[in-house]
C-alpha cells in the first residue's frame, strides 16, 4: 500500500471517530457544557477530514494541525491525569490521540517544491 493510500485510510478512520463525537455532544451538553464545546470542534475538525481525503496536498496544514492539536490535546490530559484531576481512565485517551499524531505526521503529504517562475517554460 503506497503512502498516500495509507494516508486517505487514516484520514476516513480518524474523520469517523471524530465526526462519532457528536452522539456524545448532545447527550453531554446539559451535564457538562465544556465537554460538549471541546466535542464540536473535534465533530467539525472530522468532517473537514473527511474533505481532505480528496486532496491531501492541498489540505497539509489541516493534516498538521491535526497532528500537533493531539499531541497538546494528550499533553494536557496525561498532565491532568497523572495529577489525580480527571480519571486515569483518560490516559487510553492519551495514547489514542498520540498514536494519531504520530500516524498524521508519519504519513502527512510532503511540501511541493515549486518550480521558480524563471525557470518555467
Amino acid at each position: 500500500m503506497n503512502r498516500e493510500v495509507a494516508l486517505k485510510i487514516l484520514l476516513a478512520l480518524v474523520g469517523l471517530i471524530f465526526l462519532a463525537l457528536a452522539y456524545p455532544l448532545v447527550i453531554f451538553a446539559r451535564q457538562d457544557p465544556a465537554l460538549s464545546m471541546m466535542f464540536s470542534i473535534y465533530v467539525t475538525l472530522g468532517v473537514f477530514l473527511l474533505l481532505a481525503i480528496r486532496n491531501p496536498l492541498a489540505n497539509r496544514s489541516l493534516i498538521t494541525f491535526t497532528a500537533w492539536s493531539s499531541f497538546a490535546h494528550a499533553a494536557v490530559m496525561g498532565t491532568q491525569a497523572l495529577r489525580n484531576m480527571v480519571s486515569r481512565g483518560e490516559l487510553v485517551g492519551v495514547a489514542i490521540l498520540v498514536v494519531i499524531g504520530v500516524a498524521l505526521i508519519a504519513l502527512a503529504p510532503v511540501k511541493q517544491r515549486g518550480v521558480p517562475v524563471s525557470q518555467r517554460s
